[in-house]
């Protein structure tokens, strides 16, 4: 559970979702076309157990997930550069001025390469350049791969809500990791 739908105030994300590139990867906008790549990772239950909501089981479904519009989160569909087929997302809401959470899936043949964090850099890096203050992941307690992955892009543990979740494997708590600017800079 890396990831949710939100109101936002402040820095709106309904401004333009900007392209962006690393030495292996582009980031996109994603779009509702991106649903056929990506639906066998969001129809696995394995990639899908510490998301708030089950795994989809059609790809017209998700196809309209990601062309439902969420006015405070931004989506981009992570790409090998030079490729267009997605490998996986990662997204940002704008909770509150200066405030975004992340979330991020990504295909298990991509798992252990380096491309989530890699990924998750150019991003942390665009919504701290865009003004944000404050970058937060929700985490179940139990997902220590995602746990990993944000300790080493130098997220900090600052709290548990028990019982924060309510999802298809039954209620969950949840541990905040944060990461400031100022960090993110050192």
């Amino acid at each position: 559970m890396a990831a949710g739908q939100g109101e936002g105030a402040g820095r709106r994300a309904d401004r333009v979702t900007p392209t962006l590139h690393t030495a292996r990867l582009t980031l996109r906008p994603r779009v509702a076309d991106d649903a056929e790549a990506l639906f066998p990772t969001m129809a696995d239950a394995e990639a899908m157990r510490w998301w708030s909501y089950p795994p989809f089981t059609r790809v017209e479904d998700l196809r309209v997930h990601f062309g439902t519009a969420h006015p405070d989160w931004r989506a981009w569909a992570v790409t090998w550069r030079g490729e267009d087929r997605a490998i996986g997302f990662v997204a940002a809401g704008q909770r509150r001025a200066g405030v975004s959470e992340i979330g991020y899936l990504f295909d298990r043949a991509t798992w252990g390469q380096g491309v989530a964090r890699e990924a998750l850099g150019a991003l942390l890096d665009q919504l701290f350049a865009e003004g944000q203050r404050r970058v937060f992941a929700d985490i179940d307690p139990d997902n220590t791969p995602s746990i990993g992955l944000v300790e080493r892009l130098g997220f900090v543990l600052e709290g548990r809500l028990r019982a924060e979740w309510e999802t298809h494997i039954g209620v969950r708590d949840t541990l905040i990791y944060g990461l400031l600017r100022d960090e993110w800079r050192a």
